[in-house]
């Protein structure tokens, strides 16, 4: 059971009890600085190879194009995010310029490439160069003959985080680099490099290594960096064991590994609620935050600029409110009201609220559903992922934890009623637990484990549409393509939308970034979600021209059959014609093209009376025969005729 209480009133957790980790699951501002190592290993070039995967990048220039890729990223996901470059161990020392900041000589062998900030077109620009240019003038690029302090290093990216990004919820440190003991067996170094890294633990700022491992070399954590990284054992389920060094081999570069391992440390999205009472029985509640994992991304918006001055300045919009005679309405003079039967019913501000009022915000399970009586088309809007939290009631964790294991032993699910806000419009919810994503039976590999709001559809949201059933294909096609569909599967036959980026939200801000950089536009974007129609053809050629024969034999059959069944009926029904004279077919058409029976039209044929037809009468005539009444007279007339030949 849970209970408000102090932390010495916490009960020990079960040994053996699964934990759950909400660490990379929240929302907040982002401040990333990379700490990139510069020595002569690091600069090293790769043996030459002619294998495609083989390493073309030495380690500093891999690391560099990650951080490039990281930080374009960051313009189009998250534009308010702040990233800054330090390298340490170079030849040349940098800080900052201004007077207030700490000289140079204070940091020696730390080089402030950019600092941290939104990341402006120059700093891109910048970082380009340098990556893809190869272009140093300032060859920042040089290693020290002796290598940086540590200590200096941790105490330089102090003051880079704490001096810009002060009140960002999360501010994260990224080093990267191929020494697993840069300070040998001095003890001193070590010990103040440790404190350094103490303090940034206790302003909140979290150490990301990312080692690299070169020339088959082992990277050991446990000779420096274990004393650097601090990990909460009460906030995370991994430990230094967990960190795994890049590297290229097995298909993958350097470049790939790095950048794999930094995109698993980025930190996913959209908070929605904090602390809400989560009732699960008569007197036993516990306290969850809600976050959302998924969030369509659009196109930054436009705004409009003044171009006035020397420099263009944002341009702030105001909205005010006028009568009839264009006055200025004060706030106090407008009240809020909603049209019902033509006519307008006012409410004051306190009545407003208090129609929306339909209990404070909650969490309230009313009772379990077997899992299979969930269909699939009851979602209406996004699930939201929810999380214990301990700050309302001690023992909100383990409560959580039982609640979600049950669910997934006995496959079923929780319904809710959930209000998620003061004055938010209650819904009713199923609580739905999802596996761990390493366990082969997840459905969902790419999103957290715990507990999702799924919100369900009331009766006022169903909508009465009058469909009628599709017709069935044949049992043969059906056959064949499910031949089809199975050799077309996705990898592991799931679709994981980490490997489809938008491809017009990228497209759009390549565009932005090349006018930004003044470079040339590219031609075409790039777009992942591109059929890859060689591998297809390889796969399924094969059964695909085979489908498309039966499919064709088949509609033709269909089409013939019932325009000879068709034909059979209208001559039943008819008595003989006699003997038509010239035109006869033609001005028995003007009665109406679709009365005309097989006997008729060959006749009319014959006597090369289809002509005197008009366009409407051949269209009725193509029509009633199942043929497409598309085109103009010439090309009527010749499906007519063409038809009259097959079947008449």
């Amino acid at each position: 059971m849970a209970w408000g209480g102090d932390e010495d009133r916490r009960q020990d957790a079960d040994e053996g009890e699964e934990e759950l980790d909400e660490t990379d699951y929240k929302t907040q501002k982002d401040a990333v600085l990379f700490a990139i190592n510069v020595s002569s290993s690091m600069l090293q070039q790769p043996p030459a190879s002619d294998k495609k995967k083989s390493d073309k990048d030495s380690a500093i220039a891999a690391t560099l194009k990650c951080a490039y890729q990281f930080m374009q990223q960051r313009i189009i996901a998250q534009p308010k995010d702040m990233m800054g470059i330090l390298l340490f161990g170079t030849e040349k020392s940098k800080f900052r310029d201004d007077a207030g900041g700490r000289s140079s000589s204070g940091y020696p062998h730390c080089y402030l490439l950019t600092d941290l900030d939104v990341p402006a077109a120059e700093d891109v620009k910048q970082l380009k160069d340098l990556v893809e240019e190869g272009e140093d003038p300032d060859e920042v690029l040089v290693p020290a003959k002796e290598p940086a302090s540590m200590a200096n290093v941790l105490f330089c990216a102090n003051q880079v985080l704490t001096t810009n990004a002060a009140n960002f919820g999360s501010r994260r440190l990224f080093i990267i680099t191929d020494n697993d003991n840069p300070h040998g067996n001095d003890k001193t170094a070590k010990s103040s490099a440790a404190v350094r890294a103490k303090d940034l633990y206790d302003l909140g700022v979290v150490i990301e290594l990312f080692p690299i491992s070169q020339g088959g070399k082992t990277f050991d954590v446990s000779k420096f960096y274990d004393d650097i990284i601090y990990r909460d054992p009460a906030a995370e389920t991994g430990s230094l064991d967990d960190v795994k060094a890049s590297k290229s081999g097995d298909g993958f570069t350097l470049l790939n590994s790095l950048i794999t391992s930094i995109n698993s440390k980025q930190t996913p999205k959209r908070a929605y609620f904090s602390n809400l009472h989560f009732e699960l029985a008569p007197n036993l509640t516990i306290s969850v935050k809600g976050y959302m994992p998924l969030h369509r991304q659009t196109p930054a918006r436009t705004c409009y600029v003044w171009l006035g001055g020397e420099q263009a300045q944002l341009a702030q919009g105001e909205t005010i409110k006028v009568d009839s005679t264009t006055r200025t309405v004060d706030k106090s003079e407008v009240k809020k009201a909603y049209k019902f039967g033509g006519e307008y019913i006012h409410f004051k501000p306190e009545e407003a609220a208090a129609l929306k009022n339909l209990g404070g915000k909650v969490l309230r399970i009313i009772g379990f559903k077997p899992r299979s009586l969930l269909p699939a088309w009851a979602s209406i809007k996004k699930s939201i992922f929810i999380f214990p939290s301990e700050e309302h009631f001690v023992g909100s964790t383990r409560v959580f934890s039982a609640l979600w294991q049950k669910l997934l032993v006995s496959d079923k699910v929780g319904i809710a009623w959930f209000v998620a806000r003061e004055n938010a419009n209650p819904v009713m919810v199923a609580i739905i637990p999802s596996r761990n994503a390493e366990e082969d039976t997840s459905d969902t590999p790419y999103l957290p484990s715990g507990l999702w709001l799924y919100p369900l559809p009331f009766a006022d949201d169903v909508r009465t549409l009058d469909f009628s059933a599709p017709p069935r294909p044949a049992d043969e096609l059906t056959d064949k393509m499910r031949e089809i569909v199975q050799n077309l599967q996705l990898p592991k036959a799931m679709y994981n939308p980490l490997k489809y980026p938008n491809p017009s939200l990228q497209w759009h801000y390549k565009v932005l970034q090349a006018m930004a950089l003044d470079e040339d536009v590219p031609d075409t974007p790039e777009d992942a979600t591109v059929p890859k129609y060689k591998q297809i053809d390889k796969r399924v050629g094969g059964y695909l021209a085979e489908w498309k024969e039966a499919l064709a034999e088949k509609a033709a059959g269909l089409m013939k059959s019932r325009a000879v069944k068709r034909g059979a009926e209208e001559d039943d029904e008819r008595p003989a014609a006699k003997r038509a004279k010239p035109g006869a077919a033609a001005n028995k058409a003007a009665g109406g093209g679709g009365s005309l029976s097989n006997a008729q039209l060959k006749a009319a044929l014959e006597q090369d009376t289809l002509k005197k037809m008009t366009v409407a009468e051949i269209k009725e005539v193509l029509a009633s025969k199942g043929v497409s009444a598309v085109g103009k007279k010439a090309q009527l007339l010749e499906k007519l005729e063409e038809w009259i030949e097959e079947n008449a």
